[in-house]
């Protein structure tokens, strides 16, 4: 089930304090509240490092090190204003940094070597974001219709279904549920302007 736009943007707004809150109460020695952020974005690192490499020993050794080091630098951490995009940023340093250290070991040249993932990180987690934010819109706009006119519309525009196959599954007759649909797309557009 996708959430409304206002759903998503109250889950953000509620990580962003959540992080902030714990990431000050670390700050000033919690170990619990650094362990529960290590909970928070542990799953969410490990999904963005498998876009970086996929040598999935390398990457959890990565985010553990990436942790060790919050740990141990967290008294110089005072400026770190977006926690979240901070742990990003420093695991694609490490597994970069890691990387460039097995290719300079190596006896494999570099002309050689392929990149661990032929994806555009970055696009990708756009492309993602905007597909979120469009299908949230969506859901906004189909809540704003009865529950007819969105069972309706969404028989024949998503499921594909021709005007006979929506009227028996409605039990309704050919031309109630031509107006229906009418009715429902009219509303629709009123509300995305």
């Amino acid at each position: 089930m996708i959430k409304s736009a206002n759903v998503i943007q109250a889950n953000r707004v509620e990580m962003v304090d959540v992080t902030s809150k714990l990431f000050g109460e670390f700050q000033r020695g919690n170990a619990h509240a650094f362990s529960q952020l290590y909970d928070l974005y542990i799953d969410v690192l490990f999904n963005y490092g498998r876009r970086l490499t996929t040598d999935h020993e390398l990457l959890k050794d990565c985010i553990h090190d990436v942790f060790v080091k919050i740990y141990q630098k967290r008294h110089e951490l005072g400026c770190v204003n977006n926690f979240k995009s901070y742990i990003f940023i420093s695991l694609k340093n490490k597994i970069c940094d890691e990387v460039r250290k097995r290719v300079y070991m190596s006896s494999t040249a570099v002309e050689e070597l392929e990149p661990a993932s032929s994806d555009d990180v970055e696009k990708n987690f756009l492309k993602r974001e905007q597909e979120q934010n469009e299908n949230a819109s969506i859901e906004y706009l189909m809540n704003q219709l009865s529950p007819r006119q969105r069972e309706a519309l969404t028989l024949y525009y998503i499921e594909e279904k021709k005007y006979e196959d929506i009227c028996q599954i409605m039990n309704m007759n050919y031309q109630s549920v031509r107006n229906l649909m009418c009715r429902g797309l009219t509303k629709l557009r009123s509300v995305a302007k």
